[in-house]
């Protein structure tokens, strides 16, 4: 598997399903989920991603392949939208479950948010995450942005080890969805001549 040839491109809105079950994979419980939204909660999901102006659409996300197959997506925006796009989300939610969820803000104005990252598990463990991530933070640097931002567990060592591996530090704690998580930033480096 690490022979094979990891390439990024932007996501296309036939790629709803892959970035929806990023997006399931970054929530990371399925329990939860399948009680909130129901047994079709990757169809929820998907929905969100084929709409614009959400915060899973298509439109903010990025793919790897490997060797030419789907193999996962990272999905991102400007932090300074998180209202605008959480709407979005809701108005599908509302469509959909008849109630939206009660969450706090994950990220604000001033940085660029990773809001998920996830790989199929048959790509596990060649790079794609890392690639996707690296990805993402080089595209929004070249953007002019100075900041990129994520959260994760405070009990998920492997994937904040992961994620100080590509520079990210830990800039506060935040509740999110009854768990406790770090705030981490990378910031651009800036390059001498």
């Amino acid at each position: 598997m690490y022979n094979q040839r990891i390439v990024v491109r932007p996501a296309r809105s036939n790629d709803a399903e892959v970035v929806a079950k990023a997006v399931a994979m970054a929530i990371g419980d399925e329990v939860a989920l399948q009680n909130y939204c129901g047994a079709e909660y990757l169809d929820v999901l998907a929905e969100i991603a084929r709409r614009e102006a959400t915060q899973y659409s298509w439109q903010y996300a990025l793919m790897a392949e490997v060797d030419g197959v789907t193999a996962g997506a990272v999905v991102g925006y400007d932090g300074a939208r998180l209202s605008e796009l959480r709407e979005g989300t809701f108005a599908v939610l509302r469509e959909r479950m008849g109630h939206i969820p009660i969450v706090a803000d994950e990220t604000e104005a001033g940085e660029y948010y990773i809001d998920s990252v996830g790989v199929l598990p048959e790509f596990r463990g060649c790079g794609v995450g890392r690639t996707l991530i690296e990805a993402f933070c080089d595209k929004v640097f070249a953007a002019g942005c100075e900041k990129v931002g994520l959260i994760v567990d405070c009990d998920n060592y492997n994937a904040e080890k992961l994620y100080a591996s590509l520079g990210f530090e830990r800039v506060g704690r935040k509740r999110f969805f009854g768990h406790d998580m770090w705030h981490l930033q990378r910031r651009k480096r800036v390059e001498y001549k």
